[in-house]
């Protein structure tokens, strides 16, 4: 029986796969050779998740690997119609960045409700100004996607005596549908975007749905960048339509040294680093390698995407 071939398609530091020598046989690729080696492959992991090789190499001609592998939780850079119409079976990270990306978006909602920017500010100013904070229990947030990101928020923000009501793309049970979705924000004090990026979300966080939002409330966004239109959020903070805002994501990484984005008043701008905590890439590689033995063995695999949706689909929950 021929060793699996394992394709990588690589970035900078690699993964480690040690653990599976002698019982595979590990090619790396970037986006100039991926389209030439795929037909050799029998797995191929997106170690590279920023790059959309994937998706342009995938149409081109011979076999395609059975499984492919994303290191990340969203999927929407590898997905295309010809992948989507094959039988081959997309997994994600899911497991690896709940809970950190859920421990910043608390540490972002108490940096809001304390005022840390303008303490910090006032700082650098050696200016003594007291100001009255606002109390963080019995605030209410809105969590827009019911995915296990959202569901880590969702409960550590509960921790913190936050009234939390969590939007999906269906109601069921205890989760809100998206029909529900500006009413609940329009009385929310925070707003915190956690849902995958599909042509249904592609932009939904808008001028009308920030119009909604009351004057002192923040909005969060740790999702996809393609969910906000940056402009009009931009606008929404220069107007005071709302108090405060933090994006994690954009819709073209690396943010520009020039972009206005920078020096928008009221806008928290972090490097897409909401989920990376130290050793993060040794989980990564550490799942993969896990995974591929139950595939090896011919067991079901766990995080299997559904690709006509772009997300791993999740069970209902009791709160």
């Amino acid at each position: 029986m021929t060793t699996p071939l394992i394709l990588v398609l690589d970035t900078d530091p690699p993964p480690r796969l040690g653990r599976l020598t002698g019982r595979a046989r590990v090619r790396h690729a970037d986006e100039r050779t991926l389209a030439g080696l795929l037909p050799e492959a029998d797995v191929l992991l997106v170690w590279d998740f920023t790059s959309d090789a994937v998706r342009e190499a995938w149409p081109g001609d011979g076999p395609r690997p059975g499984w492919v592998h994303t290191a990340s939780a969203g999927v929407d850079r590898l997905l295309c119609p010809e992948l989507a119409a094959s039988p081959t079976v997309v997994t994600n990270a899911r497991g690896v960045f709940e809970l950190p990306i859920a421990e910043y978006v608390a540490g972002l909602v108490l940096a809001f409700a304390k005022d840390l920017p303008g303490t910090l500010a006032l700082q650098r100013e050696h200016r003594w100004h007291h100001r009255e904070t606002r109390a963080l229990a019995g605030s209410r947030a809105v969590v827009v996607g019911a995915g296990p990101v959202g569901r880590e928020i969702m409960r550590l923000l509960h921790g913190l005596g936050v009234r939390v009501a969590l939007v999906g793309r269906t109601a069921r049970r205890t989760i809100h549908g998206v029909e529900d979705l500006d009413r609940l924000a329009a009385g929310a004090d925070w707003v915190i975007s956690a849902a995958p990026l599909t042509e249904a979300t592609r932009g939904m966080f808008d001028a009308r749905f920030f119009g909604l939002l009351q004057p002192s409330a923040h909005f969060v966004n740790v999702g996809r960048g393609a969910l906000t239109v940056e402009d009009d959020l931009a606008e929404a903070l220069r107007r005071r339509w709302i108090a405060g805002a933090a994006l994690d994501v954009f819709q073209e990484e690396p943010l520009g040294p020039s972009s206005p984005l920078w020096e928008v008043p009221g806008l928290v701008v972090s490097p897409h680093m909401s989920g990376d905590t130290a050793g993060w890439r040794d989980r990564l590689g550490e799942q993969f390698v896990s995974m591929y033995e139950q595939w090896a063995a011919g067991e079901p695999l766990p995080n299997v995407v559904d690709v006509r949706r772009g997300y791993v689909p999740s069970p209902d929950i009791a709160l």
